[in-house]
């Protein structure tokens, strides 16, 4: 797709569910984040996430796809303690989750890890930029590479995991040029979140892009639905139908005493 010019999409999936409804949508690209830990379990930050976590929801999401490549998060210290560690979790997550490919965060500090997994004959993705596992390391939830230092250090990391093996590469809120430049100096395709129209595809976490998650909206996220409050007023008149006697009625398959006694 990249050599062809044609642009990648991505979207975050939890559930067999919304990953029915994605793939038949022909979404790319399904993947399983840790960002769950934030839009599922209601944590804070991706940290608390585990790897019996990142399997139980990858497994649902594999179950709900025909199409769409699976990408599944490896979750802090699943990896970055030492390759024998790093493949065994990356395996359990295409053995036991069912996933297609491992995504993992970092540049120079895990490209030996990147490495190792891969010829292991695991697919990886890489993350560069604001990288959420770190967000302690790198002083909060912020843009990465606006000084000349971050930018070359993200040049430098994404042509590592190139060499690596990884097949592509997530650029998250990073300034729009140097994803641009990062973009035309790789092979493989760079997947942008908050860093301009230049990479090769794009990725959102479907919460935010289906206006499921309403804690916050970072602001480089294009809502395409409002679903949350959709759901609040569906689920208002629900309860009205139901206090007021009109939910369940006969047109509801209400069974009779007769069909009961047939049923029995």
């Amino acid at each position: 797709m990249k050599r062809r010019g044609q642009k990648i999409t991505m979207l975050t999936a939890y559930d067999a569910t919304m990953a029915r409804l994605l793939d038949r949508a022909q979404i790319d690209i399904l993947l399983v984040g840790d960002s769950l830990g934030m839009v599922i379990l209601g944590h804070d930050s991706t940290l608390p996430v585990t790897m019996d976590a990142m399997l139980h929801h990858t497994k649902a999401v594999r179950n709900g796809t025909k199409r769409a490549l699976v990408v599944a998060d490896m979750p802090f210290l699943s990896y970055q303690v030492g390759a024998r560690t790093a493949i065994r979790n990356a395996g359990r997550l295409l053995q036991e989750g069912g996933a297609t490919a491992v995504k993992l965060e970092g540049g120079s500090a895990v490209a030996k890890i990147v490495r190792r997994i891969v010829e292991t004959g695991i697919p990886v993705m890489g993350h560069l930029g604001l990288t959420p596992q770190s967000v302690h390391r790198i002083g909060g939830f912020r843009t990465v590479g606006k000084t000349k230092d971050e930018a070359d250090r993200l040049i430098d990391d994404a042509r590592l995991l190139e060499e690596a093996g990884a097949f592509a590469v997530v650029l998250e809120c990073i300034p729009s040029e140097l994803a641009g430049e990062i973009t035309a100096l790789m092979k493989i395709p760079t997947i942008g979140i908050g860093a301009g129209p230049h990479c090769d595809g794009q990725v959102l976490v479907g919460y935010d892009a289906f206006g499921l998650f309403d804690e916050f909206v970072p602001r480089f996220v294009k809502q395409y639905a409002n679903l949350g409050a959709q759901m609040v007023e569906a689920a208002k008149e629900y309860a009205a139908d139901v206090q007021a006697g009109r939910f369940p009625a006969k047109e509801h398959g209400v069974p009779t005493s007769d069909s009961v006694e047939k049923l029995a």
